[in-house]
């Protein structure tokens, strides 16, 4: 039996790390190669991305690509749940809903209906370092999307009435995907042992009693606080001309008031000094071992070192983990003695916080969640002492480059790229400064990683210990209105 699950491990890694309530929607953590080993991407040729400043500080981004008749229009916000202060974890996530409640021109669930009207779809997203709003449309209609999403950014607004309905929507979301599922409990308890000082610590969809407290004021202050242009983007990719993307964005974004992005305040996680250790028990049907390492994060910047360590992580985990056959589905969940049903890698590439290195695994049956604790340690040690192949770097670079290119032939994932880009501080080429930066990464570099950033000191061990399961409850049934 074949037991690859790399694709069930990254949705894991979105459940353990809270990588936004948009992986869900759409969004993938930024990680390594595909399952399947890809060809290599045929030489295309592609328009280059351009980049304004309007005169209120608002960013506009404007990606051609003439291929179909359509175009995807995002408003990004650099704020997400690492911007909540405590007391109030949850407030970005509960805005994002609100933004679809009414301007004093469009009233509640309008936007929606108009978009549709339009011949197009749209929802939202948050994360801890981003909230977006898209719309995909044909190309004939951007204009209207635009002075939609204009007016609701300035001008969003709604009774405490429909406050109180929405909270009751986002409530329940967090009971369907964190407090009935024990691996989304388990990956909160992480974080929140993990981190100290970090924001990353809280969830972003937020602690259930953050949420029964929140007021329709503690919402608005937010919306007030960090919604302004200087803090947003507009992101347009599609069959467009950038000269008149640009004049619509000047007659509908340009003339926002200007306001000042308020002091973000620095919140630095301390050095982490010993070992951590998380037993958590729920209901479940398995167990599980998470490990957690604090690594560096990619910045793409110049003079910045630990760029090169941050992408041979990443190398690290594909190697481990980002194809079918790789060392952990060989060494841990094939043969008959296997130590786990699955087993899987991620590294934290890139954000706005602190990144994490993650291995996961499930005990097979009769194997206990330290034994699958130790065979992920040592699968590392393994390559701390002995290196990677050639082949096998030439693999996952074959694969990972493949995949940036293939990805963007969906026009939603260039503008999707471009502006979580944005949101990081990057420019509009950190694509392509990440494929040239990633094909330089030796075999040399992935096993001085593989020593450098896997000991104890750095890292967070949690087991899933399984409760009896309620068998006669049943599941949970979305609300109606819920956005993602």
């Amino acid at each position: 039996m074949k037991h690859n699950t790399t694709l069930s491990f990254r949705h894991a890694a979105c459940l353990v790390l809270g990588l936004g309530l948009g992986c869900a929607a759409g969004a993938t953590p930024a990680t390594t190669a595909p399952v399947a080993p890809l060809p290599v991407a045929p030489t295309q040729v592609r328009t280059t991305a351009e980049q304004f400043t309007l005169a209120n500080g608002m960013t506009l981004i404007v990606k051609p690509d003439r291929r179909a008749p359509t175009a995807v229009h995002m408003l990004w916000l650099r704020v997400g749940a690492m911007d909540e202060v405590d007391g109030t974890s949850g407030v970005a996530h509960v805005l994002e809903h609100m933004m679809f409640k009414g301007t004093p021109s469009v009233p509640a669930g309008e936007f929606s209906r108009r978009v549709a009207a339009l011949g197009g779809r749209e929802n939202a997203f948050t994360s801890r370092d981003y909230t977006g709003y898209y719309q995909q449309i044909p190309a004939a209609k951007l204009e209207q999307v635009m002075q939609l999403e204009a007016d609701r950014f300035a001008h969003n607004q709604w009774p405490d009435d429909e406050f109180k309905k929405e909270l009751e929507v986002v409530k329940e979301e967090r009971r369907m995907r964190t407090e009935d599922n024990p691996l989304a409990l388990m990956g909160e308890a992480l974080n929140a042992t993990a981190f100290v000082a970090s924001p990353y610590r809280r969830p972003i969809v937020g602690w259930m009693s953050d949420l029964q407290a929140l007021k329709p004021q503690d919402v608005r202050d937010f919306y007030q606080r960090w919604y302004v242009p200087a803090n947003a983007a507009v992101v347009v990719a599609g069959d467009v001309e950038v000269s008149q993307v640009k004049a619509w964005a000047e007659k509908y974004y340009g003339g926002l008031p200007a306001r000042a992005v308020p002091e973000r305040k620095p919140r630095e996680e301390p050095a982490q000094v010993g070992l951590k250790r998380l037993a958590f028990k729920a209901p479940a049907e398995q167990a599980n071992a998470t490990l957690a390492y604090k690594v560096p994060g990619l910045q793409l910047r110049p003079g910045v070192p630990t760029d090169a360590d941050a992408l041979a992580l990443t190398v690290l985990a594909a190697v481990l983990d980002g194809y079918s056959g790789s060392r952990l589905e060989r060494a841990l969940t094939q043969g008959t003695d296997r130590v786990a049903d699955s087993a899987g890698a991620y590294n934290g590439l890139w954000g706005r916080g602190p990144q994490l290195f993650m291995l996961m695994g499930v005990p097979a049956p009769g194997k206990t969640a330290t034994q699958v604790e130790e065979a992920l340690k040592a699968q590392v040690a393994r390559i701390a002492r002995e290196g990677v192949t050639a082949a096998e770097l030439a693999r996952v670079k074959t694969q990972w480059v493949s995949s940036e290119v293939y990805k963007l032939d969906s026009v939603f994932n260039q503008a999707r790229e471009l502006g979580t880009q944005w949101a990081q501080g990057l420019d509009v080429n950190a694509g392509e400064q990440l494929i040239a930066q990633l094909r330089g990464v030796t075999a040399e570099q992935v096993q001085a990683v593989a020593q450098r950033y896997f000991g104890d000191d750095a890292l967070t061990v949690a087991h899933l210990l399984p409760q009896p399961v309620d068998k006669t409850r049943k599941p949970r049934l979305p609300l109606a209105g819920a956005r993602h």
